[in-house]
């Protein structure tokens, strides 16, 4: 049975939202004849309407997993043998939504309410009215999908926000999903600030490019201590690693050896030259969310222990080596 057209639309209009979805995050699904289709891990959703990204599992087996079942990667929930493509590791949470249709993303205006403490206290009066519920950040997959559905009781949201991570929406009618995430953001929406901007970049270094467009996060005194502080979401430790290092520039690119993508310096951003098209949409996700909270708010970094459950992950070490589509010739991660 093919997967409805306004499904794989849906998927590709949202991943193709750099304020919805950076790289290939976020995940979709939809329940038919007993079978749920899931984004494989990895895949790109903006790529939802050409290339076959989805796979086939038993939800039963999915939930199941979240109780001890398999090995935690949902790996056994596939129904079709043969299948090389993985499904995403957050696929336990879709099965426990009975709705047709799950919608994960990385919207930057729920991320920015949900690293803040003063950002969750207002959601709120923002979501009010709203069939919604948050969660406390737990590491994606297995973890994650146990606190959901803990979070259940006493009834089942339409929506929910995962602290420091993004959103999910349920429905039955893609109408229903396009509803609830035009809704979201615009009660979320919040204004860009004048930030203070540094001049081109003067110094050149050999394998760097300076990213100018993204200096911001370097000249504003605020903002550059936000950004080298600690990591905020999971996606930004996985592509870019823990917090962004702030590196002396150098007179030449001798000694110049960052681990990162991507370093803050006295004159700029500066982005490796072999930096992933994956890293590259996480560095503007960071410049967008970081420009966008309110100076006053206060900001809940993710503990160090959560970051090093991330950076030695197995299912996050499987994505780190999966060859995609030409879009990227380099590795990268993904859910």
């Amino acid at each position: 049975m093919p997967l409805p057209h306004e499904f794989l639309e849906l998927s590709a209009v949202i991943g193709s939202n750099p304020l919805l979805v950076q790289g290939p995050g976020g995940n979709t699904s939809v329940k038919q004849s007993g079978i749920m289709w899931i984004k494989a891990s990895g895949t790109w959703l903006s790529e939802a309407m050409t290339t076959d990204i989805f796979v086939p599992v038993d939800p039963a087996k999915a939930i199941a997993e979240i109780d001890g079942a398999g090995d935690g990667t949902c790996r056994s929930a596939v129904i079709h043998s043969g299948i090389s493509l993985r499904p995403s590791i957050e696929t336990s949470f879709h099965a426990i939504f009975p709705q047709k249709y799950v919608f994960h993303y990385h919207s930057v205006s729920s991320i920015c309410h949900s690293i803040s403490i003063e950002g969750r206290l207002e959601l709120v009066d923002k979501l009010d009215g709203l069939n919604w519920s948050r969660v406390s950040y737990c590491k994606p997959g297995i973890q994650l999908a146990d606190a959901i559905r803990k979070s259940f009781d006493p009834g089942l949201p339409d929506i929910v926000i995962l602290e420091n991570h993004g959103v999910i929406v349920a429905g039955e009618t893609i109408d229903e999903i396009t509803g609830f995430c035009s809704e979201i953001e615009a009660r979320l929406e919040l204004p860009v600030r004048d930030l203070k901007k540094s001049t081109r970049a003067s110094i050149r270094i050999e394998g760097w490019d300076a990213v100018n467009e993204y200096s911001a996060l370097a000249a504003d005194c605020a903002t550059r201590a936000r950004a080298t502080a600690g990591s905020y979401y999971p996606d930004h430790v996985v592509f870019l690693g823990p917090a962004l290092p702030i590196m002396e520039m150098p007179r030449s690119s001798e000694g110049f050896g960052a681990e990162s993508p991507v370093v803050i310096s006295d004159s700029g951003i500066y982005v490796r030259r072999s930096a992933t098209t994956a890293q590259s949409s996480m560095l503007r996700c960071l410049y967008d969310v970081l420009t966008r909270i309110p100076e006053e708010w206060n900001l809940v970094p993710l503990a160090h222990s959560s970051e090093a459950e991330l950076l030695n992950w197995n299912a996050e070490k499987y994505r780190q080596n999966l060859k995609l589509s030409n879009k990227d010739n380099a590795a990268f991660l993904g859910d």
